[in-house]
């Protein structure tokens, strides 16, 4: 990725001539907000065009024109909280009423630049509409991460306010098709730019390709966007290849290089570090070495590499826990101790035999310890615990699921639904339902000692009286229930394995009754994905796989059920909506609800 750190901020540029104003002397949000309000109120396209490529001709300046215009000037802002943007927005009389939109691409382009973690880093999109100089309407796209008052963001907020990195300027393709997209882009990078990154916004259905800007260009912004609506993964596949072409060596050396930080993740666990450690105030190597009884020297050396990852900060007194690192305390809420112990432990074990697996057809767990990971489970106790645990940490994908129209329909019935959660673990997704809807009921189908374990969370939650707990196997999935849940369950098996556990479900369903899946689903195009990564493992160490939706589709058909719609959830995953084939559609879709409200399910 392109670090800029040396031209004047490109948000001081208040009309299109060679010769640029000065910065602004302060570098705060406000400042910078003002700025690139002024700009989208006065730039015109066919002269931004001629400033931002200065080799164009007349004849590529006029196709230019004829199929793009200029949409809007973007940057990244840290207000402490979402109303103190609002209310500065409004001090330059724009409309920011409408509700954040998830920002993929900058998100994730901050966790590759801050090695952060991507769920940590909430950005959200507004685009408080501006009048062009003709009346055209454009907007300024404002990234927003909140950064409170003593948040351990305040680092990332400096850098990013002193470099600019996400300051663009952006120009929407007008009836975007891959011929179009393939021609304009071959002609922004014939006359100097760069490829530098872009990414797919499933929440909003449009692609950006964003490039550095010719060395020569006089627009005052370092990078530009090309924005079209519509999924154009296959076009935007390429794009990132130019991109990542040209810095190979260092790319394949981080890839090489993601063992360590699985283990050096691993290992904060298991030394339990961030227990002993706090987010306001840094403590001494020694001091820590003590605590945990290691080595202190080499405690140093592991400390660094986690400041790299973001887990700790360096500060004058010592290393310091981030909100990151946070999540790997065992009493943090979420906590992910468990995934870094199972992922540094077990399943690292037995990936080391992935040659193997992809050899023979069997998974390295088989290899390794000489049955599956259920089986070896099992016969160890603690790591069954930890394997549930692990499965309860990536609970924030559920929280928008008690929003799905098919959970707010059976809530608002007039009288109780019950929900069946189908080998559900620990009932994590299903304490999470009840809790957001009182008109509900549920039902837990898992194996006994998990079933004894949920018991006491479900107690804990005091809700305790709201759920029936059954044990059994996926033949035992009791009748009567108004909705079903296979949470991650579909990707530990087989399709003909798969097949049989919904003809269960399917069997206990009665007419109208709704069946929702939870997995994370391949993509159509190859374009990366958490799936992706996922199938890879469940393959090596499970003997399951992820599917596409189609896939899925299919086992559906095959056990006389349907695939109504998918709608996306938080880390990559998706919920699948099923219902019987002859079953009547008279819920809303997740995508109708979308529709209907003007957001994303």
């Amino acid at each position: 990725m392109t670090t800029q750190t040396t031209s004047p901020s490109p948000l001081s540029t208040h009309t299109p001539q060679p010769s640029h104003t000065a910065p602004p002397t302060t570098r705060d949000d406000a400042a910078r907000l003002s700025a690139a309000i002024d700009f989208v109120r006065h730039q015109e396209t066919t002269t931004l065009l001629a400033l931002l490529l200065p080799g164009l001709d007349g004849l590529e300046l006029r196709a230019l024109v004829d199929r793009c215009r200029f949409a809007h000037a973007g940057l990244l802002v840290f207000p402490p909280d979402l109303p103190a943007l609002r209310t500065e927005l409004a001090a330059h009389g724009l409309d920011a009423d409408a509700a954040p939109q998830p920002s993929v691409v900058v998100r994730e382009r901050l966790a590759s630049r801050h090695r952060r973690d991507a769920a940590v880093l909430d950005v959200g999109i507004l685009r408080p509409a501006v009048s062009g100089p003709e009346g055209e309407q454009r907007a300024v796209e404002v990234f927003v991460l909140a950064v409170p008052p003593g948040s351990d963001l305040a680092e990332i907020a400096a850098h990013e306010r002193d470099r600019d990195h996400e300051a663009h300027l952006a120009f929407e393709v007008e009836r975007p098709d891959p011929l179009v997209l393939r021609g304009l882009w071959s002609m922004l990078v014939r006359h100097g730019a760069v490829a530098d990154g872009g990414g797919y916004n499933p929440h909003e259905d449009g692609t950006v390709f964003y490039f550095t800007a010719p060395a020569d260009s006089k627009a005052g912004y370092r990078r530009l966007e090309l924005y079209a609506r519509g999924d154009h993964r296959q076009v935007l596949a390429a794009h990132l290849e130019d991109h990542q072409a040209r810095q190979p060596a260092e790319t394949l050396l981080r890839l090489l290089t993601g063992a360590w930080t699985t283990q050096a993740l691993a290992a904060c666990a298991q030394l339990r570090l961030c227990e002993s450690m706090d987010t306001d105030t840094g403590i001494e190597v020694a001091a820590l070495a003590r605590e945990v009884d290691a080595h202190p020297g080499n405690l140093a050396t592991l400390l660094r590499y986690l400041a790299m990852l973001g887990v700790v900060a360096a500060e004058s007194d010592g290393f310091r826990l981030t909100a990151l690192g946070r999540l790997l305390r065992t009493d943090a809420p979420g906590s992910m101790r468990p995934l870094a112990l199972m992922y540094g432990g077990p399943f690292y074990q037995s990936f080391a035999l992935l040659t193997e697996a992809v050899r023979t057809g069997l998974t390295g767990f088989e290899h390794l310890f000489g049955e599956n990971h259920f089986d070896y489970f099992v016969r160890h106790p603690e790591l069954a615990a930890r394997f549930d645990q692990s499965m309860a940490a990536s609970a924030r994908m559920f929280d928008p699921l008690p929003l799905h129209p098919v959970i707010a329909a059976a809530d608002a019935a007039p009288e109780p639904r019950t929900v069946v959660d189908v080998a559900g673990g620990t009932g994590e997704l299903l304490r999470r339902l009840l809790a957001a809807r009182p008109n509900l009921r549920g039902i837990l189908l898992e194996r006994p000692h998990v079933v004894e374990s949920a018991r006491g969370s479900f107690a804990a939650s005091g809700l305790d009286e709201r759920c029936t707990f059954q044990a059994g196997d996926f033949a035992d999935v009791p009748a009567g229930g108004d909705v079903y849940v296979l949470s991650r369950v579909l990707h530990d098996w087989e399709d003909e394995r798969c097949e049989e556990i919904l003809r269960h479900c399917s069997g206990a369903m009665h007419a109208d009754a709704d069946l929702l899946i939870i997995e994370r689903l391949l993509p159509t195009d190859g374009s990366p994905s958490l799936a992706t990564a996922w199938d890879l493992h469940m393959m090596c160490n499970v003997g399951g796989r992820e599917r596409r939706a189609d896939h899925y589709a299919r086992l559906l058909a095959a056990a006389g059920l349907r695939l109504v719609d998918a709608s996306p959830l938080p880390l990559g995953a998706s919920v699948l909506h099923a219902r019987k084939a002859d079953a009547p559609a008279h819920l809303p879709s997740a995508r109708d609800e979308a529709t209907s409200t003007g957001h994303n399910a």
